[in-house]
This record gives structure tokens, C-alpha cells and sequence, in this order.
């Protein structure tokens, strides 16, 4: 059986929850929870899994790591030799890494950066530096990116064509990550609104953060 170390309610951890739901693998892996709150994922034990001290982490029987949610969901996405997140040919894989890739640098990432350097974060013990003013430009940046997103939904169903993928599960990340820190969709993003509100009726969105009980398994 296969373990994640992650945080139930992250939305970085949301991308891979969402993935394995996707692809009906939710029996496949345990959880064991690292506490984002109490900086166990800075930890010395956690670092030896993971260099960048990030969730989630995927762990294999033989002991091999696999840090970052797009190497994750890649893996999980070519187990069975049919893959749906990440694309089949080899235009469908340009195309769902671009926007994935895109999501990530206008959206995702730069709401985290907003959290950690413009918000309380994680609190005291676990922000030990913060550049407020850097923060507050990624918010802006993150707006941006909500709109170039909402732009991209008017001329087509998903995020990276006509089929649901990972770059949709990444936008979905973003937004839960922009739920989290209070910063709202403008009410003029229409086809993005319409987007997001679709993706949240999928069982995999719905069902993330109840897919299963953490484990609390010291690391």
C-alpha cells in the first residue's frame, strides 16, 4: 500500500486527494497526517523525506519519495497504462503541462506566497520571515491569474481543452487556496464562477478531505 504524508484540509495536498479520487484510487494509499500548523513538515525527520519540507510526499513499499503534486499525479496517473490526468498523445501532455505549469505560477503559488509573507500564515513559530509588501504583489498577480483563467473558460469547457485534467485539478487548488485567505473571484469572472462551481459537484472534489482518517504516525 502506498502512504501520503499530508495535511487533510491543504490546498496542495487538495491536488493529489483529488487526482486519486479521479482515478479511483483512494484504496490504494494511506494518509498519515503532518501537521502544517505545528511546522512538523520543517522537522529534520520530515526533511529527510522531503528536501523542499512541502506536502505532500507519496511513499512507496520499496522506500522510494516522491515529493511535488504534479510528479505525484503523473505517477499515479500512469499506473495503469491509461492515463486521464495528464494526457494520452503527445499534444494532449504539452498542452495539460503548459496550463498546469500556468496554474501553478499565476495562481496557485502565488496565493501561498500572499498567505505566507501578507496574512499570519501559519503563525509566528512556523513564518519566521515575511516580506509583506512581497506578498501583497503576489495577491495582485493571483487576481490576474484568476482572470486570464476565467478568459481561457469562455472559449472552452476545461482548463486545458475539452477534457478534464490535471491543470484543472491545479486551478481547483488555487481557488480553494484563495477560499482559505478570503480573496473572492470577481463577480465579473462569470465563465470561471460557472467553471468552478461544476467542478465542485465532482465526488473527487467533494470527497477530499473525508477520503479517509489520517493517520497520526510519527515521521
Amino acid at each position: 500500500m502506498m502512504t501520503i504524508y499530508d495535511w487533510h484540509t491543504g490546498p496542495y495536498p487538495a491536488r493529489v486527494r483529488i487526482a486519486l479520487g479521479e482515478l479511483g484510487l483512494q484504496s490504494q494509499v494511506r494518509f498519515v497526517s503532518i501537521s502544517l500548523r505545528k511546522g512538523e513538515h520543517k522537522t529534520p525527520a520530515f526533511l529527510a523525506k522531503n528536501y523542499s519540507g512541502t506536502l505532500p510526499v507519496l511513499e512507496l513499499d520499496d522506500g522510494t519519495l516522491i515529493a511535488e503534486c504534479t510528479a505525484i499525479t503523473q505517477y499515479l496517473d500512469a499506473l495503469n497504462g491509461d492515463p486521464r490526468l495528464t494526457g494520452a498523445t503527445p499534444l494532449e501532455q504539452g498542452v495539460i503541462h503548459m496550463m498546469n505549469k500556468r496554474a501553478e505560477i499565476e495562481l496557485l503559488d502565488a496565493v501561498s506566497v500572499y498567505f505566507h509573507h501578507a496574512t499570519r500564515g501559519l503563525g509566528p513559530d512556523v513564518e519566521v520571515y515575511q516580506n509583506e509588501e512581497w506578498g501583497l504583489r503576489q495577491r495582485d498577480k493571483a487576481v490576474r491569474g484568476i482572470r486570464y483563467f476565467d478568459g481561457v473558460l469562455q472559449h472552452q469547457p476545461f482548463i486545458a481543452g475539452d477534457a478534464f485534467s490535471m491543470a484543472d485539478i491545479t486551478v481547483i487548488g488555487g481557488l480553494i487556496f484563495a477560499e482559505l485567505v478570503e480573496l473572492p473571484v470577481p463577480v465579473e469572472c462569470e465563465a470561471l464562477r460557472a467553471w468552478y462551481a461544476r467542478m465542485q459537484e465532482r465526488p473527487s472534489v467533494q470527497n477530499r478531505i473525508t477520503m479517509s482518517e489520517p493517520a497520526e504516525v510519527s515521521v
